[in-house]
């Protein structure tokens, strides 16, 4: 027996896609969360970030170039799963015997 085959005798196609959706949902605002953390503490967004080059500007304090690679994560991850979310839509799962 496949992993879809299993899967499909546990839950209907539309409580998998679902499922789906809302991790999907979970991770999107999980990195919104991010942007928005990061948006208050530099008082900028993301791109405002980078056209000034804050993280030169601060002699590549750690905390800076840490900060930047979480950020641009969850700017990258938010515009993922924005896009997963819209393919999502109208999507209809199924599973072969």
């Amino acid at each position: 027996m496949g992993k879809y085959e299993a899967l499909s005798k546990l839950a209907k196609d539309d409580e998998i896609l679902n499922a789906l959706r809302n991790d999907y949902n979970r991770k999107l605002i999980t990195y919104k969360f991010i942007d928005e953390k990061f948006r208050k503490k530099y008082k900028m967004n993301f791109q405002s970030f980078e056209k000034q080059n804050i993280v030169k500007e601060k002699n590549f304090l750690w905390e800076i170039e840490s900060d930047a690679m979480e950020w641009e994560h969850a700017i990258e991850g938010i515009k993922t799963y924005k896009r997963k979310l819209k393919a999502s839509k109208g999507t209809v799962l199924f599973f072969l015997p």
